[in-house]
């Protein structure tokens, strides 16, 4: 590979997949040792050396009544983006999860020539089977996250590979529950709750304050309880105030990020759905799996989901081993209810130890290596 060839563009849309980004540029640069990574990314992706053109939040945003009001700017930031990679053309383009931005512009630069890989596969098996076609047109290969899957894009007449769950090799089979508390300064016996009310703006808008108010009726319930809440550093000041609204400002720890200490730690989490929640489960914690956001999304969202899970855990374990509690069900009375009956219940706690240890093995493989084999497959064609 020549020295114009060694150049990479990616584009992580939101801090899971910047964290599923930076695993992947490690086996990149493993790899090719002098390349360079370019286009749309955050924190780990930036400490490896990446080139990030835009900042990432300008992406981060999810529900559909959400993204059509911050359309007009993503899509000027998607078309400026395809001209200047049109220009550089890079050896390849990685879309890293973010389906409605990346699919498109990678079926525009594969249409133009360019090799696109894209890594996390869309998840057509639990909603928006129709994505196929756009998958089809759009990837050369897929990087798959889960076993399942490349069987299912096979069907389909889409190249793909198993590479693992990057996360499974983040987190440790065992973690260390006590130095966790001690990194944080939560030495003591006393049950830990973490708060993860999601990494987006619009997830905080409508998960923290409920949050927040189940924390309260949880406290009033058994006053030695504490808790924990990693928060995104642009958005403290937002959860800052939610907290007090909440009447529990000074009694929630809020951690600048450090959400993986926060899971380390606690007993058990009332937790947002999404990646957060394997996070969750790969730390071998009892959760709550929780969701609100505007109601005409969810609706149009709900139409379309294919399985009777929501909560990443649940549909890898194929039932319901936590409880979901979505919309209107997302009370912060039954939010406190379910999250206490996991600290009455140790028994059960143990077993559901015992299931997400199977399913941690199950994820468990050296993605960054895998990722660069795939990759090497198709720049050689």
């Amino acid at each position: 590979m020549s020295d114009t060839q060694r150049q990479f563009s990616l584009v992580a849309g939101e801090p899971s997949g910047d964290l599923l980004a930076g695993l992947l540029l490690d086996g990149l640069q493993a790899r090719w040792p002098e390349m360079k990574a370019v286009g749309i990314g955050g924190p780990q992706m930036l400490a490896r050396g990446f080139e990030s053109w835009w900042p990432q939040e300008k992406l981060a945003v999810r529900g559909y009544i959400e993204v059509l009001r911050h359309y007009a700017e993503i899509a000027g930031i998607r078309r400026q983006l395809k001209a200047r990679l049109l220009r550089e053309w890079p050896a390849l383009f990685i879309g890293v999860d973010a389906p409605d931005f990346n699919l498109d512009l990678e079926s525009d630069l594969r249409g133009r020539g360019i090799k696109t890989v894209h890594f996390v596969c869309p998840s057509i098996w639990a909603w928006r089977a129709d994505r196929i076609d756009k998958i089809r047109a759009a990837a050369d290969h897929v990087l798959c996250i889960f076993p399942f899957e490349p069987a299912l894009l096979a069907e389909q007449g889409v190249a793909a590979s198993y590479v693992g769950h990057p996360l499974a090799n983040v987190i440790p089979m065992a973690p260390d529950r006590d130095a966790a508390r001690a990194r944080l300064g939560l030495d003591g016996d006393a049950p830990i709750i973490a708060l993860l009310p999601g990494s987006r703006r619009s997830e905080v808008r409508y998960l923290a304050a409920r949050f927040f108010q189940a924390a309260a009726l949880m406290a009033g319930q058994q006053p030695g309880i504490r808790f924990v809440a990693p928060v995104i550093p642009s958005l403290r000041a937002e959860v800052e105030q939610l907290l007090k609204a909440s009447g529990m400002d000074g009694r929630v720890l809020l951690l600048d990020g450090q959400s993986h200490a926060a899971l380390a730690a606690c007993d058990a989490t009332l937790i947002a759905s999404g990646t957060a929640t394997l996070e969750a489960a790969l730390f071998k914690r009892p959760m709550v799996i929780a969701y609100n956001m505007n109601r005409v999304s969810w609706h149009l969202m709900h139409r379309q989901q294919l399985q009777p899970w929501v909560g990443l855990p649940n549909i890898l374990c194929r039932d319901f081993v936590v409880p979901e509690l979505l919309q209107e069900a997302a009370s912060p009375e039954a939010l406190a209810d379910a999250t206490l009956a996991w600290l009455a219940q140790p028994e059960k706690v143990q077993a559901l130890q015992q299931r997400f240890t199977a399913l941690h093995a199950e994820l468990l493989r050296d993605t960054p290596t895998l990722c660069a084999d795939a990759i090497q497959k198709v720049l050689e064609g």
